[in-house]
């Protein structure tokens, strides 16, 4: 029990974020049948000890799913009630490993207990949706609910995508919201919200796994405004790590966008350009960008990438560039001067 105390204790003394105001629903009496009589000794403070011990333990996970599955929905009701009425207590199960999964699991099976978990999430939904564990309560949520409470949900989750994908734990919910929405209207209003601060996210520790999410689901609209917002940057992005996979990704979409991609080396110093086919990860976009673009027959952006790169190529016999040189020596002197 001295588990709870403690973590209480941190809470309820620590700094705490804005809470929403909304009422939670009225907690209903606890229920008085003998075959539920397992989860109400009489002692509320007791309840709560044990309930926290049933939920997070690892022994009991499977012992959980059991017990539930057999319970009426008055008393689903009262265990949903006994945990989200308090904030504090909520969030030490949402943020416990076992904590979070059961109440994942008591989460849709009746929508008279999810609006006591909607309540909940709503109150404290950054602190949710940035807790490695308790992220995943409201990404069930936003499975499992009414769609007038996922409405609501998608809201939110508009209103704080870009401090979601720069935070820690936040981009990996918000990858999968991403993934797993299928309302047309508010997954291109998320999608447009990555597009339209591609450069921001591109250039942040989190923010660039975001971007590369949205790109490999393939949608184009989406990836021509992400290419058209990095326009003119592409080069700066390509000497980092994760900013060359973007641009990579870029390339790899052909047409337009490949060109867009293209243009921007071609339009950077001749210098600077072979700086990049000899760094340690613009090697790889100089790369591909040889390769596609001889792949896809776009013959004129190839050999004006050849006839820049090829004063240099002696320069880049070594590695990393050395991939490119081979590229550069296969070429005929005639087609390339």
């Amino acid at each position: 029990m001295s588990t709870i105390f403690n973590a209480l204790h941190e809470l309820r003394f620590g700094p705490e974020r804005e809470i929403m105001n909304e009422e939670p629903p009225a907690i209903p009496p606890p229920p008085s049948r003998g075959g539920d009589s397992l989860f109400h000794c009489g002692d509320p403070e007791l309840d709560l000890h044990w309930l926290f011990n049933f939920m997070t333990s690892s022994e009991d996970v499977p012992r959980f799913k059991e017990v539930i599955s057999v319970l009426d929905v008055r008393t689903l009701m009262w265990m949903a009630s006994s945990l989200t009425s308090d904030c504090r207590y909520f969030m030490v199960i949402a943020r416990n490993q076992y904590g979070s999964k059961s109440i994942q699991r008591l989460m849709g099976m009746s929508d008279d207990v999810d609006v006591f978990f909607f309540a909940a999430i709503m109150r404290l939904f950054l602190d949710v949706m940035t807790d490695k564990y308790a992220s995943y309560v409201a990404i069930k949520g936003m499975r499992v609910f009414q769609q007038d409470k996922r409405e609501l949900m998608y809201e939110h989750i508009l209103r704080y995508a870009l401090y979601l994908a720069r935070d820690k734990h936040g981009y990996i919910a918000l990858n999968e919201i991403i993934t797993d929405l299928d309302d047309p209207y508010y997954r291109n209003q998320l999608l447009d919200i990555v597009a339209n601060n591609a450069l921001l996210l591109s250039n942040d520790a989190y923010g660039n796994f975001v971007v590369q999410h949205v790109l490999k689901l393939r949608d184009y609209r989406c990836t021509r405004n992400i290419a058209d917002n990095l326009c003119g940057h592409c080069v700066e992005l390509s000497f980092k790590k994760y900013g060359s996979y973007i641009v990579e990704r870029l390339l790899e979409v052909g047409d337009s966008v490949m060109e867009l991609v293209v243009m921007d080396l071609l339009a950077c110093k001749r210098e600077m350009l072979m700086k990049l086919a000899r760094s340690e990860y613009g090697n790889f976009v100089v790369c591909n960008a040889l390769e596609l673009t001889e792949e896809i027959l776009t013959a004129d952006l190839f050999y004006d990438l050849v006839r820049k790169l090829k004063p240099y190529r002696h320069l880049l016999r070594r590695s990393p560039g050395s991939k490119i040189a081979a590229i550069l020596d296969s070429m005929p002197t005639s087609q390339t001067s």
